[in-house]
């Protein structure tokens, strides 16, 4: 997420958001401090799916093909016909763009009140794959600004109290669901996207970030129940984290274990990968196959009173404090030898020392 404070801009990340604050000496709009809030997005209709996988397909930063501006662009056009219909089965498009504004306008709302030193605050949406596209965003942005900008970025986030306090809420609102009888043995069956193990090898501290998440989670808990962290939405033939979401409730079914709340523990709305994913494909179609005998999910953060209120905290003590960046947003992996990625880390650090 990026935020516009009379003299400054940020940027902010975690599971799906990211927040940057940026700042300018005078505003042409009335806003001190804009906020713009990053992730991959989803598409709003199904006519929006083509473009969208064209995109994904095409990316080299997510995926890497041979030949791929010919075989990326040939994978969208055969799976999209596939996506689509998933979308029909959630509504009709994704629910990513209005969950993300609602947040962001619940948490200016409540930054107003929490540091009025820099309202009035401004919310921006920023896409990967479909519209809000960022770039646009950013171009609607600085059109809005003077030229005297000054950029600050938020991120890794994932242990945040107000958030760890979040997911341990939703949690108990569907173990208060479960019988007495059954609640104290309900697996609280933790699921993130996965992530390519080739990624994993060079050093990229996602997995270790999401077990402190878990961990914060349960601790919140009590450790009440049993739990695990497994890892969902895995594409292609390639090795990924283990366990896989399914994989992981089949096994413990076979253990005896027959009773699972699922918590999309990377995830702060609702998408594709919790409304079709989890609730079709697992909840569902997959609890049937294998004899699960009662299957909940946990709902994401939304538009929960304290996930706002953490999101509105973690800017305001960003406004607060003299760091523009973490020097760990700047640090590549260990073994990365991406050219993008170098050049992307220098750019960030050029533009928050502004």
């Amino acid at each position: 997420m990026f935020s516009v404070n009379g003299k400054q801009l940020i940027g902010f990340a975690k599971a799906g958001i990211n927040i940057a604050k940026f700042s300018a000496v005078a505003m042409k709009e009335n806003v001190k401090t804009a906020i713009l809030m990053l992730n991959m997005g989803g598409p709003q209709t199904t006519d929006q799916v083509p473009n969208y996988l064209l995109r994904i397909m095409t990316d080299r930063d997510m995926i890497q093909l041979p030949v791929q501006s010919r075989l990326g662009p040939w994978i969208a056009q055969r799976r999209a016909p596939e996506v689509q219909k998933k979308y029909q089965q959630i509504g009709g498009g994704s629910p990513i763009l209005k969950w993300t504004e609602l947040q962001g306008n619940l948490m200016c709302k409540e930054l107003d009140q929490l540091s009025p030193e820099t309202a009035p605050h401004k919310h921006y949406v920023g896409f990967r794959y479909v519209n809000p596209l960022t770039e646009n965003t950013l171009q609607k942005i600085e059109n809005s600004l003077p030229e005297h900008i000054k950029w600050s970025v938020i991120d890794r986030w994932g242990t945040n109290p107000l958030l760890i306090q979040t997911f341990a809420d939703r949690i108990r609102e569907e173990l208060k669901k479960f019988s007495e009888t059954k609640r104290k043995n309900v697996v609280i069956l933790f699921t993130a996207h996965s992530l390519p193990l080739k990624a994993v090898n060079r050093g990229d501290p996602y997995p270790s970030e999401i077990g402190a998440s878990v961990h914060m989670v349960m601790q919140e808990l009590g450790n009440t129940n049993p739990y695990c962290l497994a890892w969902q939405s895995k594409v292609g033939p390639l090795p990924w984290l283990a366990p896989a979401t399914d994989d992981a409730i089949k096994g413990y079914v076979k253990q005896g274990l027959k009773n699972f709340i699922l918590v999309p523990i990377a995830f702060v709305n609702e998408h594709i990968e919790t409304l079709h994913e989890l609730d079709i494909e697992y909840c569902d179609e997959l609890a049937k196959e294998v004899g699960v005998e009662e299957i909940r999910r946990a709902a994401a953060p939304n538009d929960h009173p304290l996930f706002i209120k953490g999101l509105s905290t973690i800017v305001r003590d960003h406004l607060r404090q003299q760091q523009t960046v973490n020097p760990k947003f700047l640090m590549r992996c260990p073994m990365c030898t991406n050219s993008r990625c170098r050049d992307s880390k220098r750019w960030y650090e050029k533009i928050c020392t502004y």
